[in-house]
């Protein structure tokens, strides 16, 4: 009986500790859900947001006007007048190649073309002879003074006059076109800079013997200044022209410069998800050179 007795006391004690464990587990989410609800406003409201901060990128400094100039024809370096640092303006002579048989061969034809004009000047005259001796006869030939026959004459000398002065004005013509294209080689004798700038590099010396295309000299604008950069397709409408940045360049600590956006590429590129951005620098930029890296820093781009 005792045992019996036993038995039960601990079935009861196990089914009470049960009861007591679940009704623990009953009551804590409770607490712990009436616990936030106590809090103070101020705990449970999102922290305030912070503005975006500057975007900084990186970007060579470039110019529009950057060109290597070409041999336009085969020839002889005769003479070179500048070297490679030198500032040069527009249509300055830079070198020039031996141009002494393009010379005498444009002489030779510019004395064949006075040539032609004097000869259809010439003609002209005997047309305009032939027409008055035409119009004489024709009314001498009606007025039944001379035959027929006398009166197609002149016709016919009129008439071959007529295309005498036609011959004279085409070969006059291509005299003149003749000594146009000799001149345009003659041109081509000379090189000359495209525009105000920089010779960057000379690429040949007097004496050297170049044919068409060969390089011969780099010429580049220092100025305007412009810098190139990218950025994430996300600030596509965010930048736009006019967007004013700061130009820091890497080779000259603690410089920087004020630059205004000029374009901003419609299309993303796919490969990297960016977006072209070009931007002029603004002010005096004397110590600065094409090719430079520099770094932009775009604030607050909203």
């Amino acid at each position: 009986m005792m045992q019996r007795f036993c038995g039960w006391a601990l079935i009861t004690s196990i089914e009470l500790t049960v009861l007591l464990s679940g009704c623990s587990s009953n009551v804590t989410p409770a607490d712990a859900a009436a616990t936030p609800a106590a809090r103070p406003a101020a705990e449970t409201a999102s922290p305030p947001q912070t503005a975006p901060a500057d975007y900084i990128a990186s970007g060579p400094l470039v110019v529009e006007n950057q060109v290597e100039l070409a041999a336009q024809r085969d020839g002889v370096v005769a003479e070179v007048f500048v070297d490679t640092g030198a500032f040069v303006r527009r249509g300055q002579l830079l070198a020039k190649l031996d141009d002494r048989q393009l010379s005498a061969d444009r002489d030779a034809a510019a004395a064949k073309a006075r040539s032609t004009e004097a000869d259809l000047k010439n003609w002209e005259s005997g047309a305009k002879v032939a027409r008055a001796e035409r119009d004489r006869s024709e009314l001498l030939w009606k007025a039944n003074i001379i035959a027929k026959q006398q009166a197609e004459k002149t016709q016919y000398q009129y008439d071959a006059a007529e295309f005498e002065v036609e011959r004279q004005r085409e070969d006059m013509n291509f005299a003149q076109a003749t000594l146009k294209s000799l001149e345009l080689e003659l041109e081509k004798t000379r090189i000359t800079a495209p525009f105000d700038g920089v010779a960057a590099r000379r690429y040949l010396h007097v004496g050297q013997e170049v044919v068409k295309n060969d390089r011969l000299f780099w010429i580049s604008a220092v100025a305007p200044l412009r810098v190139k950069f990218a950025l994430p397709e996300a600030y596509l409408g965010r930048v736009r022209k006019g967007t004013q940045l700061i130009v820091a360049p890497s080779a000259i600590p603690g410089e920087i410069h004020q630059a205004r956006v000029l374009m901003v590429s419609p299309v993303v590129d796919p490969s990297s998800g960016t977006i072209d951005v070009t931007a002029e620098l603004q002010g005096p930029s004397a110590s600065l050179r094409p090719g430079m890296t520099a770094g932009i820093r775009l604030r607050n781009p909203q």
